[in-house]
């Protein structure tokens, strides 16, 4: 029986079967409040990226709905790349926002700066790139641009857990960071989120995003508490932060070993447009560009090879089209494959991914 590859394959050592263990002997296995490894886990997770604050929640979705919630975007505008998930977009009709796309670079597929500047208007609130694949957008062009349109810079993080820009994490650079630990992501949990906080009222920021997390309750004490605004049910629960915190100590020696499988591919696989080799990026996956991407597909799929489409662009979405022409994200919304970097795979299966792709090319 051949072999199949999987596209996203997570990580289980021993310490996750240990921690998962503890919290489940511990019978606390979930507090709207965070207690146990949830707070342990907000605490690592804060101190390694180097953020002012943190709060887990239970998807990288309820962190952009919370991180918007925070930054008042009712009625203002948020740009937002249209090659992602859709939920970048989402986040701000959520808080009664107005989405705008920007274009991508044609290097990074990261949100262009050049294009972000075009969409700038008064009634701007929120620059919002994604670091597609681990790769960092243009942060520091990004910074300038939300410090010039007096703008808040909230950067999407779901693919990028460990990745850097000019010698820094990810997560310690925009107003706020929102990160996701779905269990295809580098730092995987069955479920999880989380909002890493950076703006000048970070601590202001925190109680909104703690009230929205769960709920809406505010000034606990004991069974006592007020609601004031609306909130959700969006804590993360303590298996989750369990195998969160067991993650986090290998999250480094596993994306080095994605680099290591990324710097293969860049340099084995014959394609001219391929994905950049970075030292900073964490490699979520390894995108390509190719003609008769199905056909191409199809075949890697017959060779055991699960591959992937990052992504269909959100504003060729029914819900969302609306007329707007982003030339770069479309053409390569056409032809982009994304293949595997997991930390699980062998030396074997990058060898016949590598001559695979290239058999077809």
């Amino acid at each position: 029986m051949k072999k199949k590859i999987k596209l996203f394959d997570p990580y289980v050592g021993a310490k996750e079967k240990k921690y998962v263990l503890t919290a489940l002997q511990s019978h606390n296995w979930a507090s709207g409040a965070g207690s146990d490894f949830v707070r342990q886990f907000e605490s690592k997770f804060c101190k390694y990226i180097g953020a002012k604050n943190c709060v887990s929640v239970n998807s990288g979705t309820a962190a952009l709905h919370l991180a918007l919630l925070a930054s008042d975007v009712s009625g203002k505008e948020v740009i937002v790349p249209s090659l992602t998930f859709v939920s970048t977009a989402h986040a701000a009709l959520y808080n009664n926002g107005k989405v705008v796309f920007a274009d991508i670079d044609p290097n990074t597929l990261c949100m262009d700066p050049d294009s972000v500047k075009k969409k700038i208007t008064k009634n701007t609130k929120v620059i919002l790139p994604v670091h597609f694949a681990g790769m960092s957008a243009d942060m520091k062009s990004l910074q300038n641009l939300a410090k010039e349109s007096n703008s808040l810079l909230i950067d999407d993080a779901a693919h990028a857990a460990g990745a850097k820009f000019d010698g820094k994490k990810i997560g310690s650079l925009g107003d706020m960071s929102c990160f996701s630990f779905h269990p295809v992501k580098n730092l995987a949990m069955p479920t999880g989120g989380l909002v890493a906080v950076n703006h000048t009222n970070h601590k202001k920021m925190r109680q909104v995003l703690l009230s929205g997390r769960w709920c809406g309750i505010t000034d606990r004490k004991e069974a006592n508490y007020d609601i004031k605004t609306m909130g959700w049910n969006f804590y993360m629960n303590e298996f989750s932060a369990a195998i969160g915190l067991a993650q986090l100590s290998v999250l480094d020696k596993l994306n080095k070993k994605r680099m290591s499988v990324a710097a293969k591919f860049h340099k084995m696989i014959n394609l001219e447009r391929k994905m950049p080799l970075n030292n900073n990026c964490s490699y979520h996956f390894y995108w390509i560009l190719v003609k008769n991407r199905d056909q191409f597909r199809k075949k890697l799929t017959s060779a055991g090879i699960e591959t992937g489409i990052h992504y269909k662009p959100v504003h060729k979405m029914s819900m969302y089209a609306n007329g707007v022409k982003l030339p770069i994200t479309e053409q390569t919304s056409q032809q982009i494959v994304t293949l595997p970097t997991h930390p699980n795979l062998t030396e074997d299966d990058v060898d016949i991914i590598v001559n695979s792709v290239n058999n077809l090319v």
